[in-house]
């Protein structure tokens, strides 16, 4: 369960809201955690407790189009550049300057987009089975597979039907996608209740389904800046949906790094193995 001692607000980002859940010391270092798809905040309900027990100021946002934050409208509103400034934004809103920064899956994707444009923001970067969006196109081209792994997306480009798919019957298509992709048992019955219930808000999972299509049609940096920041990517070797060649990819584009692999574990690595992900993160953004 998350933790009590959790708060949470909205601020204002100009003329964007973003629902913040808030946890550990005001003084704390300052630590962002971007939950992916088809998550919100609740997706590291397994680390906030431990990570503010250990002195970090928590900033864990529900990304636009997610959860209890504003949705607009139009798949360019969710360009990479938007969810980058987003974070920056974010860090202002609470009147941080440096920051640590956490991301997995989509919220990896962001992270790794936000060190690299904005490098004098990010103190440390730890990225959880996620990709830096440079290295995607190249690697597709030359590794196959990772083009099957990837045809749920091709789907995701659809007007109107995967979000039919996806919401038919109380969110099944979304509950069985995480359940199969996961290890038995580590999303509990109540839990996907929980996600159901953020994915039937008005516009939400259409909002999410445009983070796809907005990185698949929309042109972005072929080249951004390298990562100057202090690098660790853990990655779940079993993942189904991401080759693990996808992070050595990405350490590549950055300066400083290294992988830490979790062999047991799939996509959804903070959630299967909670205790050694919070060390890996905790050793990485202390030092």
């Amino acid at each position: 369960m998350p933790d009590p001692d959790v708060t949470h607000r909205h601020l204002s980002l100009g003329a964007l809201r973003l629902h913040v859940a808030e946890a550990g010391p005001a003084d704390g270092p300052a630590t962002i955690l971007l939950h992916g798809f088809p998550e919100f905040w609740f997706g590291w309900r397994h680390q906030i407790g431990p990570l503010a027990a250990e002195g970090f100021r928590l900033i864990v946002p529900d990304q636009r189009g997610y959860g209890l934050s504003d949705r607009p409208r139009g798949i360019e509103a969710y360009h990479l550049d938007h969810l980058a400034a987003d974070v920056v934004a974010l860090a202002d809103a609470c009147g941080v300057d440096r920051f640590r920064l956490v991301g997995h899956d989509w919220g990896g994707l962001v992270a790794f987009w936000t060190a690299s444009r904005f490098p004098e923001r990010v103190d440390r970067l730890a990225v959880l089975n996620a990709f830096h969006p440079a290295v995607f196109g190249d690697y597709l081209r030359r590794h196959p597979g990772q083009v099957l792994r990837s045809a749920y997306a091709g789907i995701f480009q659809l007007p109107l039907l995967p979000e039919r798919l996806l919401l038919a019957r109380d969110g099944s298509g979304l509950r069985a996608m995480m359940r199969r992709s996961a290890r038995p048992g580590t999303f509990s019955d109540a839990d996907l209740d929980r996600y159901a219930r953020e994915w039937r808000r008005p516009g939400a999972v259409t909002a999410m389904l445009d983070w796809y299509r907005a990185l698949a049609r929309l042109p972005r940096d072929a080249n951004p800046p390298r990562v100057t920041a202090p690098t660790l990517i853990l990655w779940g070797r079993r993942d189904p949906a991401l080759q693990p060649g996808l992070a050595e990819a990405s350490l590549a584009l950055c300066d400083r790094g290294r992988v830490a692999w979790f062999p047991d574990s799939t996509h959804w690595v903070q959630h299967e193995a909670p205790e050694a992900v919070n060390a890996s993160l905790t050793a990485f953004l202390r030092a």
